[in-house]
């Protein structure tokens, strides 16, 4: 979906100010809000991409009121009652009141190492050849989905090149609705700035995005 996570290109927000010497965290609550979202991500009832989906589909006038991990424990309510986990009524109250659904797991503290260390890679081996190679002229698909996607609006119907050939990966796309893996190979494309933002853009700029397949076509 064009979610208010997707604003490259858009005008009037102003330039990008990134925070001198940035903490990992700006205040003690927001080690907690990351500790909450990954303890309840390892229960096993959603993946990686619905739980993106779900803080890039707050509604615009919430998602930037708030800070950024304001943003993840909204979304993370979200996925809770969603998965049964809690209910608005628990919400209300600050504790639970209504019967909960089971988790298929639970992630214990003398654990928390081991799993941050596994990590959770999203390649996936692919048993059909890459559809495109390194030099090969395509262009975005230009679509506007209700769903998930990795496409940014700025990139869509744009005609760029091949610059490299990726390993499969987990479909976002796919993944994020529970419609599962269907990995597809990631091409590194590699876009002229003016064919990106116009007549009026540096002639010396480029842009390049990683690309699911399914997101290309032949020029």
């Amino acid at each position: 979906m064009n979610g208010p996570q997707d604003l490259g290109g858009q005008m009037g927000f102003g330039p990008v100010a990134p925070e001198v010497d940035e903490p990992y965290f700006h205040a003690e609550w927001e080690k907690r809000a990351l500790g909450v979202t990954l303890t309840a991500g390892g229960m096993g009832a959603w993946n990686i991409d619905e739980s993106r989906h779900a803080r890039e589909s707050l509604h615009p006038a919430d998602y930037y009121a708030s800070s950024y991990y304001e943003i993840w424990i909204k979304a993370l309510e979200t996925l809770l009652k969603r998965h049964g986990f809690i209910t608005e009524r628990d919400l209300k109250a600050g504790a639970a009141v209504d019967a909960a659904a089971t988790p298929k797991r639970v992630l214990k503290a003398e654990n928390v190492a081991a799993v941050l260390a596994k990590g959770g890679p999203c390649d996936r081996p692919m048993a059909q050849a890459a559809r495109f190679k390194a030099g090969d002229p395509v262009r975005t698909k230009n679509f506007n989905p209700t769903g998930h996607t990795r496409l940014p609006r700025y990139a869509r119907g744009k005609q760029g090149t091949i610059e490299a050939v990726r390993d499969g990966f987990v479909f976002p796309d796919s993944n994020a609705p529970g419609n599962g893996e269907d990995p597809k190979w990631v091409y590194t494309v590699v876009f002229d700035g003016r064919e990106i933002w116009g007549e009026g853009a540096d002639p010396t700029l480029t842009v390049s995005i990683d690309a699911w397949e399914s997101y290309l076509e032949p020029a």
